[in-house]
């Protein structure tokens, strides 16, 4: 039976996938084509992934740090990170390409994704599916050292990624 907290947290995560998705998808431009998604929703899209991918990862950090390790709780939220991180990728089409540096930003809609990440994108693509799959193997771990060593080398992938990919300003 599936705890109270673990059904509003799935509950949680599909209504975040869904309005990423409704975000993504369904929102047309009177001066686009039809079922062409205007860049600033999908860069939207895509910051609403991100932000459940760090509220899922802060949830197992914490659970390491604390010592307080629930493997089922782990697997559950190194699964939700692998299948985000697997689309994550997708959420960058060549229209949302639009880094200016010196320019004001709004952080609720504005891109903060370097242009490298479309100069080398099979970089980036590559980077996100090696993520995805150390989270699929933490959600997988046999016991609490190997979900730690898994969560950890899951981190170094994501800050190295945000260390090329990602402008402070």
């Amino acid at each position: 039976m599936v705890g109270l907290q673990q059904w509003f947290s799935r509950r949680s995560l599909a209504l975040t996938v869904g309005l990423a998705g409704l975000l993504a998808g369904a929102t047309v431009a009177l001066s686009q084509a039809p079922g062409a998604t205007p860049p600033q929703d999908t860069i939207f899209a895509r910051k609403i992934l991100m932000d459940a991918l760090n509220q899922n990862m802060d949830d197992l950090e914490a659970m390491i740090e604390q010592g307080k390790i629930d493997l089922n709780e782990g697997k559950d939220h190194s699964n939700i990170v692998s299948v985000m991180l697997l689309a994550f990728p997708h959420l960058f089409p060549p229209a949302t390409n639009q880094w200016k540096p010196n320019v004001e930003r709004d952080a609720g809609r504005d891109t903060f994704a370097a242009p490298e990440v479309w100069t080398n994108f099979a970089d980036f693509y590559k980077r996100a599916q090696d993520a995805s799959q150390l989270a699929y193997k933490a959600s997988r771990a046999e016991n609490d050292a190997q979900f730690k060593d898994f969560i950890g080398q899951l981190r170094v992938a994501c800050n190295g990624c945000h260390g090329v990919y990602l402008k402070s300003q």
